[in-house]
């Protein structure tokens, strides 16, 4: 469609569209009453007597209601599916040359991205499902489960490690009914349905979002990290707030194959945790008292947490001895672990 033409054709819905707030309040009336005088619209609504002459008519030139000449005058309701009919048809039309010229913008976000648009928060929580390259970590509504389950699949398939926290529980599919091991490797439920949707992809892209941004609540807000050194606090609530609150629905008992990545000390320390056999682990962090970057590598050997998981530590055997790992912001161990990857034979190669 010429650009002049597609102004026009925009200009067009828009004035059909362009309705105040009397005559939103009339509509509305009408169409639940299905015929209302003037006097009637004015005892059902705050609409001023003197003001519903023109609110009616106005609604009647644009062709939702009819107007019945009579004393008094009536108002008749139209079938929305009748007086929009047309107007749909060439939204429909519009929205498709519209599309035509659309060209996708960067969704870089800063360090922090502060959203409150739903459709956003769940294009960035799509991003980060499709960002992450060896690790997942997900808190969902079973409904937003539902529709990412193909994504989730495709990233499952691609050998990303997924847990998945779903709430409310009460509202998870049955395990005989739902096929979790294909989307996860581990699933929990949690009670509450104030739990926040949240994600993290690597331990460093991700996001945190009130349940009610999510269902477009127009005051509330969704918060983007770019950066590991701020993501870490979404995967830190993940592990120690919510993942420990929540009750286990699936688990995958096929073991992942070695080497693996992890960008989350305390999802490394419960994988080995639960498997035998030696490890061989190459972390690359930095010296928790001067900062420096370290790269760290022998043989695993202990893994433990802290009460609650508040404190997670990977003990690495080393050349000059052992060395205590922790995750990011660490305090009490040696290295602050940014990334850490395990082996069954050999450190893996960076």
């Amino acid at each position: 469609m010429p650009t002049d033409e597609l102004e026009a054709a925009l200009d067009g819905v828009i004035s059909r569209f362009n309705l105040g707030e009397y005559e939103i309040t009339a509509y509305l009336a009408v169409l639940q009453h299905g015929e209302l005088t003037a006097s009637e619209i004015a005892e059902r609504t705050d609409i001023p007597q003197p003001r519903v002459y023109d609110t009616v008519r106005s609604l009647g030139d644009v062709g939702l209601v009819e107007l019945k000449e009579s004393r008094p005058m009536k108002v008749l309701a139209i079938d929305p599916r009748e007086s929009f009919g047309d107007i749909q048809n060439s939204l429909d039309d519009l929205v498709e040359d519209l599309s035509a010229r659309y060209t996708a913008p960067a969704r870089e976000p800063e360090a922090v991205s502060l959203v409150k648009s739903r459709p956003t928060i769940l294009r960035y929580l799509e991003d980060i499902i499709d960002a992450a390259e060896y690790e997942l970590m997900l808190s969902l509504t079973p409904s937003l489960l539902s529709r990412f389950e193909s994504t989730l699949r495709s990233r499952r398939e691609a050998g990303i490690a997924t847990e998945i926290l779903l709430s409310p529980a009460a509202d998870a599919p049955d395990p005989a009914d739902f096929d979790y091991d294909a989307v996860a490797t581990r699933v929990k439920g949690r009670r509450g349905i104030t739990t926040p949707v949240a994600a993290v992809a690597d331990g460093d892209y991700s996001m945190y979002a009130t349940r009610e941004s999510v269902r477009g609540a127009a005051e509330r807000y969704g918060v983007i990290f770019n950066r590991s050194e701020l993501g870490f606090l979404v995967s830190a609530f993940l592990n120690t707030v919510l993942w420990t609150t929540a009750d286990e629905i699936a688990s995958d008992d096929s073991e992942l194959p070695f080497p693996r990545r992890y960008g989350t000390i305390r999802r490394c320390i419960s994988d080995l945790a639960d498997l035998d056999g030696e490890f061989y682990a190459t972390i690359e962090g930095r010296e928790v008292e001067s900062g420096e970057s370290w790269v760290v590598e022998g043989r695993v050997e202990e893994v433990s947490f802290g009460p609650n998981r508040e404190v997670a530590t990977l003990v690495v055997m080393t050349e000059d001895g052992p060395v205590d790992i922790g995750g990011q912001v660490a305090a009490y161990e040696d290295i602050e672990a940014y990334e850490i990857r395990v082996g069954r034979d050999a450190p893996p190669t960076v």
